[in-house]
C-alpha cells in the first residue's frame, strides 16, 4: 500500500492518472515491485485523491507489467490499512469507504470487532460475461475450451482438469506457463472489448476452477495474471466475473454466497447482490468479502547512484 512519496498524478479522471503513471513513472513502478524491494509476484496499491465530488480516495494497481483496472485483494487490504491506522477516520462498527478505481466505483464496508477491522466487504464495478463456450488451439495442449467474463478486468475461465494441472502450491510454475500459454492464444484469436472505455479492453488473466479441498466450499480457482503472476488470494475481481458467469448458467442466485478458496487455501465469499445492465451486457453487481493483515510499516529509498535503482525481475 503506497500512501505516500509517490509524485502527483494529473489528470481529472482517475483513468487519466492510470494514464500517467504509465506514461511519467512506469520506472517508479518496476521499481517498487521489482527486486530488491520486491519480486516477480509483487502487488501494490497506489492511493490518489478522489476524483469524484463523493469520493473518499483514489486508488491505482500495480503489478510485474503495469497497471490494473481493479483488485479485489487490494481494495480489501487498504480498507484495512486505512481504518486501522487512523489514515481515515470512519466511526462505528460498519464504516464505508468509497473508491475510485479505473475500472470504477468500488464501495468497500468493513466490519468491525472491538475497533479492529475483521473482515471487508466490497461491492464492485457491474460485471458480465463477455463469452461463453469458446476454444482456441494451444500448442502443447490442443483445443482449450473456455469462458470469459469481467469483473474489474477481463479474464479466460478454464477448467484445470481439462488442461493438466493441479491448483496447489506445488503446482505454481506450471500454472504460470500454461496459463500464459493460454493467454497468449486467447489473446490472438478473441478481440476484447469494454462497452465504455478503451483502456479497459484487454484480457488481463487465465483462472484455472476445479474442486475445492474443503467440501463445505464452493470451488478453488488459481488466477495467473500479467506477465505470468500468480495471484496468492482467490482473486476478488475473478470471484466477481465467476458471480456473473454462474448466474448467468443458473447456477446462483440473488444472495446465494458461494466460497472461493485460493491457492493457499485462503477464501472469499462472493454473491450477486444486484442485477443490472453495462452497454449492451446483462450484468449483475458482485459482493466479495474476505479478509487482510497488516505486516509491516516500511520506508522504501531509491539512491540516485544505484545503478539498479529501477528495479530488476528474475523468475
Amino acid at each position: 500500500m503506497i500512501t505516500g512519496g509517490f509524485p502527483p498524478l494529473a489528470g481529472d479522471t482517475i483513468l487519466a492518472k492510470r494514464r500517467a503513471a504509465r506514461e511519467q513513472f512506469d520506472h517508479l513502478r518496476r521499481a517498487l515491485m521489482w527486486e530488491p524491494r520486491g519480486h516477480a509476484d509483487m502487488y501494490g496499491a497506489l492511493l490518489t485523491e478522489p476524483v469524484t465530488p463523493d469520493g473518499d480516495l483514489g486508488v491505482l494497481f500495480l503489478h510485474n507489467e503495469g497497471f490494473s483496472t481493479m483488485c479485489g485483494h487490494g481494495v480489501i487490504a487498504l480498507a484495512k490499512v486505512l481504518l486501522d491506522t487512523g489514515m481515515l477516520d470512519r466511526p462505528g462498527n460498519a464504516p464505508e469507504i468509497r473508491m475510485d478505481t479505473p475500472a470504477g466505483r468500488v464501495t468497500a464496508t468493513a466490519q468491525r470487532t472491538n475497533g479492529v477491522v475483521t473482515s471487508v466487504s466490497f461491492r464492485n464495478v457491474p460485471s458480465f460475461v463477455y463469452a461463453l463456450d469458446q476454444e482456441v488451439e494451444v500448442p502443447g495442449l490442443g483445443r482449450v475450451r473456455y469462458d470469459v467474463a469481467f469483473g474489474g478486468a477481463f479474464y479466460a475461465f478454464v477448467d484445470a482438469a481439462a488442461v493438466g494441472v493441479g491448483l496447489a502450491a506445488g503446482d505454481f510454475r506450471r500454472l504460470i506457463d500454461v496459463g500464459m500459454q493460454i493467454k497468449r492464444a486467447v489473446m490472438a484469436s478473441l478481440p476484447i472489448e469494454h462497452p465504455f472505455e478503451p483502456d479497459l479492453g484487454f484480457l488481463y488473466g487465465v483462472i484455472f476452477v476445479g474442486p475445492p479441498e474443503n467440501p463445505q466450499h464452493h470451488s478453488r480457482n488459481v488466477c495467473m495474471f500479467a506477465d505470468g503472476e500468480i495471484d496468492r488470494s482467490p482473486t476478488g475481481t475473478g470471484v466477481s466475473a465467476r458471480a456473473a458467469l454462474h448466474f448467468a448458467r443458473g447456477e446462483i442466485g440473488l444472495g446465494e454466497p458461494f466460497v472461493v478458496e485460493s491457492i493457499l487455501g485462503t477464501c472469499f465469499t462472493g454473491e450477486v447482490v444486484e442485477t443490472t445492465t453495462f452497454g449492451p451486457h446483462a450484468a449483475v453487481i458482485p459482493q466479495v468479502t474476505g479478509t487482510a493483515h497488516i505486516c509491516g510499516i516500511n520506508e522504501l529509498l531509491i539512491d540516485p547512484a544505484d545503478e539498479l535503482r529501477h528495479g530488476f525481475m528474475l523468475r
